[in-house]
């Protein structure tokens, strides 16, 4: 892929504590590689903790807060993983009005492991093709999405994945739908 197509977009990471590492860092810097600007977005000021395979990870910084960002800010939103991440996001009403956002507008949207769940609080899963970690399944298909079992899944510009064995093939999809742009 020509990154020149992507070069200088913007993506919104939208992460808090407990987020799987690996689903942060390695996509943020597929993307930083390809310069494209990312900017870690979470519910407060401060360091933030990954955790890896369910033991504490490295601490990362805040950009900016959920109350000093738009949707009209980024071309794109990364939402990683972990138990503890999309729960505390989906709790928040202005980090889902966020996501939502994103959607509503056609942007692209990238979302891996238990991501999703903070899609389903959104509410804009319905009728969607989508996949995520096998927990997550029975909640978005009782959201109305259709799940399926692969490493990735794009429908018009929401790409999923199951897990981090799956990033590289995340990887590869969110460069390209990045790259389209708007659907």
């Amino acid at each position: 892929m020509d990154n020149n197509a992507i070069k200088g977009r913007k993506v919104a990471i939208l992460v808090t504590n407990g987020f799987e590492q690996s689903e942060f860092s390695e996509p943020r810097q597929a993307l930083n590689d390809a310069g494209v600007e990312t900017t870690v977005v979470s519910l407060s000021e401060g360091p933030i903790h990954g955790m890896h395979k369910g033991t504490l990870g490295d601490h990362f910084s805040v950009d900016k807060t959920i109350d000093q960002v738009s949707s009209s800010d980024f071309d794109a939103i990364l939402i990683p993983g972990g138990v503890a991440n999309p729960d505390a996001l989906r709790g928040n009403d202005a980090a889902v009005a966020f996501a939502r956002d994103f959607v509503e507008a056609g942007k692209p949207t990238f979302a891996i492991c238990h991501g999703p769940q903070v899609l389903i609080t959104a509410g804009v899963v319905k009728g969607r093709t989508m996949t995520s970690f096998k927990t997550v399944k029975v909640d978005l298909e009782n959201a109305g999405a259709n799940w399926v079992d692969k490493s990735v899944v794009v429908d018009e510009g929401l790409v999923t994945s199951r897990s981090p064995d799956d990033i590289p093939d995340f990887n590869a999809k969110m460069l390209e739908e990045l790259a389209e742009g708007r659907h």
